[in-house]
């Protein structure tokens, strides 16, 4: 159920990054550049953070050229998701128990799974590419400071749990 989760998660994000580069490259959204929605603030935009780096009106339609072919060979490789994770649903739900079906069952989501990060940063190279220098720049600077708030998050989510497992039990009353 947990793999299942994962992979459903990089569904979701493959389709939500290719869905925000294509968002973006259609243009301002309503509300202003800050607003929230398809690239706004932790939108689907966010992977490349397109919104920050002024690109021309070229370089939109190019990206929005490259997420769109990136769109349809992305439909072939979620149906074979689809299909890989229906065959490792019932390879585990499988009565007699078969390790060797359900090894070969997480064979095949696993080597889909990889096809879509594949995908995923073809699709992210490509639109780097597009990039003038000066934004290539500003880009690694955006991400830096991305992972940089990431795992300062990350350090007070554990330090709120340490604090919490810290705290004596309340008596019951």
């Amino acid at each position: 159920m947990v793999r299942r989760s994962y992979s459903l998660g990089a569904i979701a994000l493959v389709a939500l990054l290719a869905g925000g580069a294509l968002a973006y490259a259609q243009g301002p959204e309503p509300g202003g550049p800050r607003g929230r929605g398809p690239g706004g603030p932790g939108g689907p935009g966010a992977g490349l953070a397109l919104r920050g780096l002024n690109l021309t009106d070229a370089q939109r339609e190019q990206v929005r050229q490259l997420t769109q072919q990136n769109r349809e060979q992305m439909r072939a490789v979620m149906e074979r998701m689809r299909a890989a994770q229906d065959a490792r649903r019932q390879a585990v739900e499988a009565i007699p128990f078969n390790e060797s079906q359900v090894r070969s069952a997480m064979k095949d989501v696993a080597e889909v799974e990889a096809d879509l990060a594949v995908a995923q940063a073809r699709l992210q190279a490509d639109i780097y590419a597009l990039l003038s220098a000066d934004q290539q720049q500003q880009l690694q600077k955006m991400r830096s400071e991305r992972e940089t708030r990431a795992k300062e998050r990350a350090q007070q989510q554990q330090q709120r749990q340490q604090q919490r497992q810290q705290r004596p039990a309340r008596p019951q009353v």
